[in-house]
């Protein structure tokens, strides 16, 4: 081979080898936005999962924005409250995992049948999921349309339709010709705030006081106890009355562990939901932390409440009786170790305090008595009935007979 011919080969392969580059770098591009190939990523190789800082859900006009907000997810449209952060992050590394099952070419006349339509299209649009940075920049768009069910192997002895979803047809925004299927079916991709809340909750340990303070004060009560195994007592009772005791256990754990529904917007007043003329519940507790709940009027199976809460911690320790003095040390750290918890309970339930919740309806009905189903009226002792005459003479056998003079003689 001369040197021409290995110049024209050492040109060929240079060629060979750049035009062999740019089909790699094209095809890791779109490996890394999504390209729709089967098998591919849904939101492609290199999605930078730690960079998403915002998270929107929108199907019509429903709208669902899940935002960090100095590092913690919040829902917006339950005025910032505190997001599920584990529910957030399982939903983000699953997508970002998400393989395409398959790839259907379609048309504009396919879309309402995948429910991949644009939005404001009714039942044929589907869910548009954006995916944001911190600066509010686009990372991801998609369309989730159609859930795919699958049907089981064997029909089931019961009958009916036992299918189930397993898939759901996915669209990437900008196009409207591949849909994709891939192995979810997102079912958790709504916008529904209450969904995404983070549930925990504050509650109510060791009562001491429980007072009941309803807008009706002839409904009102107080019930107390000396220590934690102590007798409940009602106060206020009048001669003649005694506690309930088949309705006071009801009452006397109050929001040992509450939950809550949903939380309400911020532009609810306080007229809509009845907590301008709230009942009010206080628990005083034996750790010196007062709870004061209000409660709204009920609606459906809820009632609208809001929680405030602070505590009167001792400022020193008092010694018990006849410690001896090598044992003050120890008992002084346990003292402020057990002040440090409570101090840090306290702030954890303060942090609850700033939203209406809507508590459900079982959890507060059998709380909510009025004083008269927790008193019983004793019943006076009956009086002896007054006997008759004729009831006397056939009672009275114990007498003395009495014989009466015979008749004078006639003189």
């Amino acid at each position: 081979m001369n040197r021409k011919q290995l110049a024209i080969l050492g040109v060929l392969l240079i060629i060979l080898g750049g035009a062999g580059l740019l089909v790699q770098n094209h095809h890791n591009a779109t490996a890394d936005t999504g390209s729709g190939d089967q098998g591919g990523k849904l939101l492609g190789n290199n999605f930078p999962i730690n960079d998403v800082a915002a998270i929107s859900f929108q199907q019509g006009t429903n709208q669902l924005n899940l935002v960090k907000v100095d590092d913690l997810w919040r829902v917006r449209e339950r005025n910032n409250y505190a997001a599920d952060f584990s529910k957030i992050s399982a939903f983000l590394v699953k997508a970002a995992d998400l393989k395409i099952l398959e790839t259907e070419q379609v048309d504009a006349a396919d879309l309402p049948r995948l429910q991949l339509a644009a939005a404001g299209q009714g039942d044929s649009a589907g869910v548009l999921l954006t995916l944001k940075d911190k600066d509010g920049k686009t990372l991801k768009a998609l369309t989730l349309g159609k859930s795919h069910f699958q049907k089981p192997a064997q029909k089931s002895q019961f009958g009916g339709d036992e299918s189930f979803p397993d898939g759901r047809y996915v669209m990437a925004a900008g196009d409207t010709h591949n849909a994709l299927l891939v192995r979810d079916p997102f079912s958790e991709a709504e916008p529904k705030p209450a969904q995404w809340l983070n549930k925990d909750f504050f509650k109510v340990e060791r009562p001491k006081t429980i007072a009941i303070t309803y807008p009706d004060a002839t409904n009102s009560w107080q019930i107390s106890r000396t220590n934690d195994s102590g007798e409940w007592k009602l106060a206020g009772l009048k001669p003649g009355q005694t506690e309930n005791t088949t309705n006071l256990p009801s009452v006397t754990s109050p929001f040992a562990a509450p939950s809550f529904e949903d939380v309400m917007a911020a532009t609810t007043k306080p007229e809509e939901t009845g907590l301008d003329k709230p009942t009010t519940i206080t628990v005083d507790t034996f750790d010196d932390f007062t709870f004061n709940v209000k409660v709204g009027k009920k609606s459906g199976d809820n009632y609208p409440i809001t929680m405030t809460v602070v505590a009167n911690f001792p400022k020193t320790r008092i010694p018990a009786k006849d410690e001896k003095p090598e044992d003050k040390d120890k008992a002084d750290k346990a003292w402020q170790d057990r002040q440090k918890q409570l101090d840090a309970t306290l702030k954890q339930a303060q942090a609850y305090q700033n939203w209406i919740y809507l508590m459900p309806g079982w959890s507060l009905d059998s709380l909510l008595k009025d004083r008269k189903d927790l008193v019983v009226e004793k019943a006076e002792e009956p009086k002896p009935a007054a006997k008759s005459d004729s009831t006397a003479a056939k009672d009275d056998t114990n007498a003395p007979l009495v014989v009466p003079d015979p008749p004078a003689a006639k003189q």
